[in-house]
């Protein structure tokens, strides 16, 4: 029965029916769900891994020991796992193994929006790149046999709009592939560089295999229209440029970006008076058109940046076409926030109360740089956190050290920290790191986690002590707070930048969202004692607001966390049962 399907479920469908046995990813947005959603059938052993470089490693292992295996990440995470993606493309595989990437242009939840596909280029392993949800479950069957037949990892990349948009597929059985048995060869796995210098010839004749293959491959389409303009596209810019043009303009649709068809390219290119290519971001496509000598437009009328669509589509190609509808009225912007009883909202009150240098790292915890907390001074990669405080530490000296934290999540401390914290220890800079313990991923949509204890199904899990841990990495001092007590957060943050060596303050409570955490009953106002000062804003809680001169506590939204209560010098915030 055909089902509407997001596109990461979609692909997480075609995993299953492909017969993947064995999937590790780290959680990211956009390409989260392909995993919650693979999670689901129990014929495929799932985890989370503690970062991207691990799940791709136990992919491989996987494909190593004979089963067809996956790892998924968002664009970023391709980055820490690109050492062990470039050299099994040199080892080849076993099973099959795929690789999904998501790319995020526009930024939705991402620090920057690279284009993944300079990596398959570099790595000179297949990509594929599905346009809907249909093409997202076939491409993952394809691609296992793409994996299989060229001896290569295959890239699914993904992009914000296909892994979150939902469109029809028509679902089929499982096929389970016979286990392939493990077989020793050390001239093919073990990459010491006199085996390496063999593989890469192997390398580059796949290449070229591929390349033949691509010019033939179900994966590339032509759709031949009005021949004045001839459009060269993937991904979800076909679909803008289907709903603007219709059978106004042929197209080349490319589901096989990496290696690129040249003949195809050519054969086309030769059919139409006019070339251009409609691709986000980089100018991947058009840069390979223009050396095959075609004379093509494409990134001189369409921007390089952020996300396109059917309106910026047909204004930048001159489409007679009626816009597509919009809001009639500007809607007010509506800035991101830490949510109403957020465990990290106090603590950042207080390090911008002492005008600390805070170094963050990427989590939902990155909002403590924004108003009016604006307590956060930089971000930059998963870890860095840790890393830089060491860095501005030693290049300042006591001039930095008795002001400068590093925070840092659960989640993104087991992910890349430990690493930085390492480093600390080794190379002892005076310096403090603030580990925000949420018990739980919180950013990515609550995920676990190697300190929660449960794994990806919530069953009991192998959980890390983050306490121990430190100590072990040889930290003597390891401060356990609760960032609800105010006083206490702020007298061990006291003590800690005033020690004179490195140190460790874990900052534990539970996500105020996840569902075993019972909110207490909302605050209230007592209008007689409220002065409106609005010192209670300066926590930038959603659930407070200004009436009247008068703070007022929306009950909807407040969970009785009482950090507000314990800002105001007039005790007007009190606790008790929703305002009548």
């Amino acid at each position: 029965m055909k089902q509407l399907m997001l596109g990461n479920q979609a692909l997480a469908r075609g995993l299953y029916e492909a017969g993947c046995g064995v999937v590790s990813s780290y959680p990211g947005t956009p390409s989260t769900e392909v995993t919650e959603e693979a999670a689901k059938y129990d014929e495929i052993y799932c985890e989370w891994a503690p970062n991207e470089k691990v799940a791709m490693e136990v992919a491989f292992g996987a494909s190593l020991a004979g089963k067809r295996s996956f790892c998924g990440m968002k664009h970023v995470g391709l980055n820490v796992a690109a050492d062990p993606l470039f050299t099994c493309s040199y080892t080849g595989v076993h099973a099959g193994m795929v690789i999904c990437v998501a790319d995020d242009p526009g930024m939705h939840s991402s620090q920057n929006e690279q284009d993944s596909r300079h990596y398959a280029i570099a790595a000179k392993v297949p990509m594929l790149e599905p346009a809907d949800s249909a093409e997202a479950c076939e491409f993952a069957k394809k691609a296992y046999e793409l994996s299989e037949q060229f001896d290569t990892p295959v890239i699914i990349k993904m992009c914000t709009r296909v892994a979150h948009s939902q469109s029809i597929v028509e679902p089929k059985q499982r096929k389970e592939p016979e286990l392939a048995p493990y077989q020793k060869n050390i001239a093919k796995y073990v990459m010491m560089p006199a085996n390496a210098v063999r593989r890469h010839p192997f390398v580059e004749e796949r290449t070229e295999k591929l390349k033949a293959y691509a010019e033939t491959c179900a994966f590339n389409r032509v759709e031949m229209g009005d021949t004045k303009i001839g459009i060269i596209t993937s991904s979800t810019s076909y679909q803008y440029v289907k709903e603007v043009f219709g059978d106004g303009a042929s197209i080349l649709k490319l589901g096989m970006v990496n290696p690129l068809p040249d003949q195809m390219i050519l054969n086309f290119a030769a059919k139409v008076d006019q070339l251009i290519v409609v691709e986000e971001l980089d100018p991947v496509i058009e840069g390979h058109c223009k050396e095959l000598g075609l004379t093509v437009s494409g990134k001189d009328v369409l921007p390089i940046e952020g996300e396109y669509s059917q309106n910026l589509i047909a204004k930048r190609l001159g489409a007679n076409v009626p816009a597509y509808q919009k809001l009639e009225e500007q809607m007010p912007p509506r800035p991101p926030v830490m949510c109403a009883g957020c465990p990290h909202r106090g603590l950042f009150y207080l390090l911008a109360k002492h005008k600390c240098t805070v170094l963050g790292d990427i989590g939902c915890y990155t909002l403590g740089a924004v108003a009016p907390l604006n307590a956060m001074e930089m971000t930059l990669c998963m870890g860095a956190s840790v890393s830089a405080t060491h860095g501005f530490n030693k290049a300042l000296g006591k001039e930095a050290e008795g002001h400068t934290v590093a925070v840092i999540g659960d989640s993104t401390f087991m992910h890349s920290g430990m690493t930085g914290l390492a480093n600390i220890a080794y190379n002892q800079s005076n310096s403090t790191v603030i580990i925000l313990d949420n018990s739980i991923t919180g950013m990515t949509g609550h995920q676990q986690n190697p300190t929660t204890g449960y794994n990806i199904k919530g069953d009991p899990a192998g959980k890390i002590d983050l306490e121990r841990l430190c100590r072990s990495m040889g930290f003597e001092r390891v401060a356990v707070i609760d960032p609800y007590d105010l006083a206490q957060c702020e007298q061990v943050i006291k003590e800690e930048l005033a020690a004179q060596e490195p140190s460790v303050i874990i900052s534990r409570r539970p996500c105020a969202l996840l569902k075993y955490v019972k909110p207490n009953p909302p605050l209230r106002v007592d209008a007689s004692r409220c002065s409106g000062c609005k010192s209670c804003m300066r926590l930038g809680c959603p659930a407070i607001r200004v009436k009247n001169k008068k703070a007022e506590i929306d009950s909807t939204l407040c969970v009785g966390c009482g950090v507000c209560g314990q800002l105001c010098s007039f005790d007007a915030l009190q606790p008790g049962e929703v305002q009548g």
